[in-house]
């Protein structure tokens, strides 16, 4: 398989020294610009998926990754698909008068 990264002359990889130039955002952007963003996102309310390590073969991750961003939640829309059309409603119980 081969690597995902590209290289991109507007936004290259930072390095080490990179880093140490950083300055927090509250030193160079002003308050009115700072409280456009969030403090962050905060906890889930009930999280609606459960992460798993799975293996799949080459040729179906191939396939989704070459659509771009999304691939998981893509592998995770059309197996619920099937889970959805697989599944069969539980036998339910008939009394008998008596």
């Amino acid at each position: 398989m081969t690597s995902r990264k590209k290289r991109d002359a507007d936004n290259p990889e930072w390095t080490r020294g990179d880093f140490a130039k950083a300055k927090a955002p509250e030193d160079v952007l002003s308050a009115d610009v700072l409280s456009k963003f969030g403090k962050h996102r905060g906890p889930q309310k009930a999280p609606k998926k459960v992460p798993v390590s799975i293996r799949l073969s080459p040729i179906v991750v191939t396939y989704f990754r070459e659509q771009g961003p999304g691939w998981q939640a893509r592998i995770d829309a059309v197996l619920t698909r099937i889970v959805k059309k697989e599944k069969r409603p539980a036998p339910t119980r008939i009394r008998k008068a008596g």
